[in-house]
């Protein structure tokens, strides 16, 4: 007898059909232009640096920008950053929020103030709301009594969100409420994902050391957004990440997978800088290394 598919099956089905069409990975002389559009966010800049970041990422050619939600709201009483985009020619397309999905005496204040920070992403032209969860302190975390109650904020404010105009999109973030594969997979099984996507971030991934084409593989259908980063643990100003092409993602087999998709953000190219200890190298030249790598492998750039 033939037994029912799981909803796990059915929701991830998908993604195994396109992971099957997957061709090794692309070499120095692509044989043609991969058909994705890469954006850069603003963490390798700090984040009073903003207007430095948004000339270099133009500059460079990316297709799009991502920064804090935080950084948003400081700009607001200078009267917003949608003129400093707009005289750079460079759309945002997502906002990275923390929002705290374990503490649900705080669920109403965190609704409210994803629905500012909606706002202020949409003033800007962007499409994308990136669910940053809270830090906790993860020696003394318990996920599994957590998990309920993660899972009803998230649908909540993935509702939220969608109602005001903007596509929900979870991060998994180490440090945080939702950091480990199991974690992540246990999250996104039990969600609604009618609502709520998924943006990886392959590097962290790969810092916690999973293998990050699978998890991208197994989700692909939900993904909607992502952080592209590299990670070789060499450079604490780097938090261990590296520009891409250097470290230990895959960044090809990534980027095959993407390759076509029709996604509501972008993938993002990120490069974390240690706001207390930063790197002696440029912002603009780490992100120029990421960006030239890219070219040498079939990304095509504005201008």
């Amino acid at each position: 007898m033939t037994r029912p598919f799981t909803r796990r099956e059915l929701l991830f089905g998908a993604a195994g059909m396109t992971a099957a069409a997957v061709c090794p990975p692309l070499f120095a002389a692509p044989a043609r232009k991969l058909q994705i559009h890469i954006g850069y966010t603003g963490i390798t800049w700090m984040n009073d640096q903003i207007e430095q970041a948004v000339d270099s990422v133009s500059s460079l050619g990316f297709y799009g920008f991502e920064t804090f939600g935080d950084v948003l709201s400081k700009w607001k009483a200078r009267g917003g950053l949608a003129p400093v985009l707009k005289a750079k020619n460079l759309p945002l397309i997502s906002g990275y929020c923390t929002v705290n999905l374990t503490d649900a005496s705080r669920k109403e204040e965190q609704l409210a103030k994803a629905k500012e920070w909606c706002g202020l992403i949409k003033e800007c032209g962007g499409r994308i709301f990136v669910v940053g969860p809270n830090p906790v302190k993860r020696v003394t975390y318990d996920f599994a009594a957590s998990k309920s109650g993660i899972v009803s904020m998230l649908n909540d404010l993935a509702k939220t969100v969608e109602q005001e105009g903007l596509t929900p999109v979870l991060h998994q973030h180490t440090g945080t409420c939702i950091e480990s594969r199991d974690e992540t997979y246990a999250v996104l099984e039990a969600v609604d994902t009618r609502h709520l996507k998924f943006g990886p971030d392959v590097g962290q991934l790969t810092k916690g050391g999973q293998d990050a084409v699978k998890v991208v593989k197994d989700f692909l259908p939900i993904v909607q957004h992502m952080h592209l980063k590299d990670f070789d643990g060499n450079d604490d100003h780097l938090l261990g990440y590296c520009p891409l092409g250097r470290g230990k993602v895959d960044v090809p087999a990534i980027l095959k997978l993407m390759d076509g998709r029709k996604i509501s953000g972008m993938v993002m190219v990120e490069l974390d800088n240690d706001f207390k200890n930063p790197s002696s190298t440029p912002s603009a030249d780490l992100a120029k290394q990421s960006r030239d790598y890219l070219k040498s492998i079939g990304v095509g750039f504005r201008g």
